[in-house]
């Protein structure tokens, strides 16, 4: 399937659940075929982003929907567009906030399934509610390996300002994965999102977000689903989270529509 920062030269404040909640591993479209991920979350608890910032979007109580799709370029390249970048507050409104795009690289050295490394890069540009500079830029390594029901995957995300008014340092975030396959189709695991600072001001975990999630992935037929409950710390402002990724198979189910 196709898993934060808000940056300052000050102490680093608090970003609201992201938009995508998930730790690459080696998913990939086939060459010449189309993909769907449609991406939720939302926030039970937690305390006010606009405590931080009075303009920003407060996550809470908040259903962020993000439909991901993605295009099969080669056996190890595949394209991707977050639109839109989507959510529904507590009252029912409704709120259409940006649009992103992603490049995505991934190779199994020697050709050993179990193995990979990539190299993802995400250009997005989103309303002021999302961020005070509205274009942004992510750079994430990938690495991974399978051994047996084992399932283990790390991201380097590297997250900076492209384009806005509060010009600012980089931030990096190391996201892991550990996942049990219990059968061929489930898996129980344990996703970790930490923000460890700012390249200018590095390890400073006490001042960036946090979040761990215990987490199960699920084939059901064609579909797929990635399901995950967490908590909050460090500056995160968001406390119990809960996310959803659905794969759908958008190509396929075009296909049988058209026999």
């Amino acid at each position: 399937m196709a898993g934060l920062s808000l940056l300052a030269a000050m102490p680093m404040t608090a970003r609201a659940a992201d938009e995508e909640i998930q730790v690459y591993i080696d998913d990939m479209g086939a060459p010449g075929s189309f993909g769907l991920d449609v991406h939720n979350n939302y926030v039970f608890s937690g305390r006010s982003t606009r405590m931080d910032d009075p303009l920003a979007q407060d996550s809470l109580h908040r259903l962020r929907v993000t439909p991901e799709f993605s295009y099969g370029i080669s056996d190890n390249l595949e394209a991707g567009l977050y639109l839109p970048l989507g959510s529904v507050d507590r009252d029912g409104h409704v709120s259409v906030d940006g649009v992103k795009a992603r490049l995505k690289y991934i190779a199994h050295p020697s050709g050993n399934p179990d193995v990979w490394y990539g190299v993802n890069f995400e250009l997005g540009r989103v309303g002021r509610v999302y961020d005070v500079n509205p274009w942004n830029a992510e750079l994430k390594g990938m690495i991974g390996t399978r051994r047996g029901r084992w399932l283990l995957a790390g991201n380097v995300n590297v997250d900076f300002v492209v384009s806005g008014p509060q010009p600012s340092p980089a931030t990096v975030e190391i996201a892991t994965k550990i996942a049990y396959s219990l059968t061929s189709k489930v898996s129980l695991g344990v996703e970790g999102y930490n923000g460890i600072g700012t390249f200018r001001q590095p390890f400073q975990m006490g001042q960036s977000d946090q979040t761990v999630m215990g987490a199960l992935d699920v084939q059901l037929g064609e579909w797929d689903l990635n399901l995950g409950v967490g908590e909050g710390f460090g500056t995160n402002p968001d406390h119990l989270i809960v996310k959803a990724i659905v794969g759908v198979p958008i190509d396929r189910l075009f296909h049988h529509a058209h026999r």
